[in-house]
């Protein structure tokens, strides 16, 4: 090992490796030529032996070098582990920082960090109005350091009971926040959001304030009247609704479907991840029905183009215009989603020739049982399509029987 001891030397020196320069203290040169400075020593708390970096040559000098390893030198004479000291300080100018970061401002480095897990951009609006309807107004601006279980109270407390879910979210979202704070050193201690063995103690249960409420779903063997109104109308929103029904998607599948994800030949529609729920691509097998609807919109269009237009120009439908048609419809308290309930509930009353797999398989449902996902290899296409040729048929049975009977 090359002992070092003019800045020439250190300048000029090319051999991979350590070079010392002074007692501890090494130039590291790597393979690809950078250099830079460690300080090798025995730690006086744990007598292991450690190495801590002192910087690039480029910034420090050795004569600088030189400089902290004297006083690094000093602090091992003192007992004190520079790495550890090193850590505290830090750690103490978080915390300082923290003392003038307000929650708001890290509720918003917080939604930022959390959007490329997020499955659309929706779903950082609902973060942030929430927050800045029930919480900010409450301790947006006191530092976060100073977010105390009292404060989350004074913003829940209100609407706990009359709106159970939203503060349900509110409290998980200020619980997210506070451990983004925590886990970049930000603040210490207990979730002051948390809920269990905490806040639980202190507010009602949920599920007990307000019992969840399913999506209204048709009965199944009253599918044919919705089909039967729905062809009875003109325009994409029935076109999407039924061509929704009969695929057994979700709302959003449907009015986010573009026509490159579609295969006419093969009577394949794929889902890609970013648009799916369970963050997987999805193929779903096209009824006759369901490939009349698509061959009846397609003409001339654009790979990149939605589907199902919407009422603008180059947009596909509006969040809720399956839901407005359907209102309209006055068919009963139903919503788009709870057609996949009435789906599920013909294949368990109709359908005993399929597997509860293939059922799940066909609502592209996430399987919590993590044995069983494992050893689920395929996506059973063929199958599920002949699942779905029979909801077909049996819309289409059920709709042939009205018509005979009148």
């Amino acid at each position: 090992m090359a002992f070092l001891k003019s800045a020439r030397s250190v300048e000029t020196v090319t051999k991979t490796g350590y070079h010392r320069c002074d007692r501890g203290l090494y130039l590291q040169v790597s393979r690809t030529g950078t250099k830079s400075w460690i300080f090798r020593y025995k730690s006086p708390v744990t007598s292991k032996q450690r190495e801590m970096g002192i910087g690039s040559l480029e910034v420090v000098s050795l004569a600088e070098a030189r400089k902290i390893a004297v006083e690094t030198r000093l602090q091992l004479l003192k007992g004190i582990d520079p790495i550890s000291e090193r850590k505290r300080i830090k750690q103490v100018n978080l915390l300082k920082q923290a003392k003038t970061m307000t929650f708001e401002e890290a509720a918003e480095h917080c939604i930022v960090s959390k959007k490329p897990e997020w499955k659309n951009v929706k779903h950082a609006k609902q973060w942030s109005n929430t927050l800045k309807t029930y919480a900010y107004p409450v301790f947006g601006k006191l530092p976060i350091s100073e977010l105390s279980t009292d404060l989350v109270l004074k913003a829940l407390d209100p609407i706990w009971l009359s709106k159970t879910e939203t503060a349900s979210r509110i409290r998980q979202r200020i619980e997210t926040v506070w451990d983004w704070a925590r886990a970049r050193n930000y603040v210490e201690g207990e979730n002051p959001a948390r809920l269990r063995g905490h806040l639980d103690k202190l507010l009602a249960n949920p599920a007990k304030v307000k019992k969840v409420k399913h999506h209204p779903a048709v009965p199944y063997k009253d599918i044919y009247l919705v089909i039967k109104k729905l062809r009875e109308l003109i325009g994409n929103t029935s076109l999407a609704l039924e061509f929704m029904i009969l695929t057994a998607t979700r709302t959003g599948e449907v009015r986010g479907a573009k026509w490159q994800e579609i295969d006419l030949n093969n009577a394949v529609w794929t889902i890609p991840e970013d648009r799916m729920k369970t963050q997987r691509e999805q193929r779903v097998p096209l009824s006759i029905r369901a490939i009349d609807i698509l061959k009846s919109l397609k003409s001339n269009h654009n790979p990149e183009d939605f589907i199902f237009m919407g009422g603008k120009i180059g947009r596909g439908l509006s969040d809720g215009a399956m839901l407005v048609l359907l209102k309209k419809m006055k068919i009963g308290p139903y919503t788009p989603h709870g057609f996949r309930s009435t789906f599920r509930d013909w294949a368990a009353e109709e359908a005993h020739q399929f597997s509860n797999e293939t059922v799940e398989l066909a609502l592209s449902h996430t399987i919590r049982n993590k044995t069983e996902a494992a050893y689920r290899r395929g996506d059973q296409l063929e199958r599920r399509r002949e699942l779905m040729n029979e909801w077909n048929k049996y819309i289409e049975k059920s709709l042939s029987k009205t018509h005979a009977n009148k």
